[in-house]
């Protein structure tokens, strides 16, 4: 059984006024899974559990340690997830709104990488 990419998918994703980089990461995984329908894994590869394939994350934004990746992988509907979190994403000076989080003027911003890899025989 090899294991191989099915698809690779990019997203963006912010925090206007909380600088929340779990917030912007989740919403960066959205971003890229809003754009594909895997419609080829059940019709062409014939997978019936698309809890068995696996799905990994690689989210890029300030202070990747602060995010928390178990919220982001709960942001998939499918798969076996993995995720980590590299330094790298934006921050731009934003406003602060007391309302939403105190002490927060950046604009926080984090790109994902969401990869879908099955597994099967193959000849």
């Amino acid at each position: 059984m090899g294991t191989k990419r099915f698809i690779v998918e990019i997203g963006s994703g912010a925090d206007l006024h909380g600088e929340d980089v779990t917030k912007a990461a989740c919403r960066a995984v959205k971003d890229a899974i809003s754009r594909s329908c895997l419609c080829g894994l059940v019709e062409i590869l014939g997978i019936e559990d698309l809890k068995a394939i696996q799905v990994d994350i690689l989210v890029a934004c300030p202070k990747p340690d602060k995010v928390d990746l178990e919220q982001v992988k709960a942001t998939l509907p499918i798969g076996q997830k993995t995720a980590r979190a590299v330094e790298g994403g934006l921050k731009a000076k934003g406003l602060c709104v007391p309302n939403f989080a105190p002490d927060c003027d950046q604009i926080v911003v984090a790109n994902a990488a969401v990869t879908v890899f099955i597994r099967r025989a193959w000849p």
